[in-house]
């Protein structure tokens, strides 16, 4: 029965802040978050990048698992708010509404996690140099040529 508790509490103790990592409450989590560009990695093996805007809205990047192509993501205004001192999220297609636990792991980086589910997380750092998006450019003369062989032209 002892065992059984402690793998039942394991989880709930590793989402717990060590020294050196804080939980931010609402206004902690806007001035470090909002506005700034995070690459993220999730237990799963999810990774992208992204930003949030004060208006609730986010635009990023994600490949799921790890795998596959990236794919771009736009969350409307509103999606994101705060509640309780906790970021929470309206998902269409769920009937509820997930919030967020967030700690501050250093001046760069924080940890998000579901509220009552910390295995459930993604570890976020901030700066880098990922590309969200671009605009197309004029097209170059070598645009599309594979293995380094240059058209010409006549």
């Amino acid at each position: 029965m002892t065992r059984t508790r402690l793998v039942l509490v394991l989880p709930f103790l590793a989402a717990s802040p060590v020294a050196g990592e804080e939980v931010m409450n609402a206004s902690a989590t806007q001035e470090f978050v909002v506005g700034h560009l995070f690459s993220y990695t999730c237990f799963d093996g999810t990774v992208g990048s992204g930003r949030i805007s004060a208006d609730g809205s986010a635009l990023g990047t994600m490949r799921l698992f790890g795998r596959g192509q990236r794919r771009y993501l736009h969350l409307p205004p509103g999606t994101l708010y705060i509640k309780n001192e906790r970021v929470c999220a309206t998902v269409r297609g769920l009937s509820f509404s997930p919030c967020f636990s967030l700690t501050k792991t250093s001046e760069t980086s924080f940890r998000g996690a579901i509220s009552g589910l910390s295995f459930m997380y993604c570890d976020f750092n901030r700066g880098g140099r990922t590309q969200i998006a671009r605009r197309r450019g004029a097209r170059t003369a070598n645009e599309g040529v594979l293995a380094g062989a240059a058209r010409t032209r006549p």
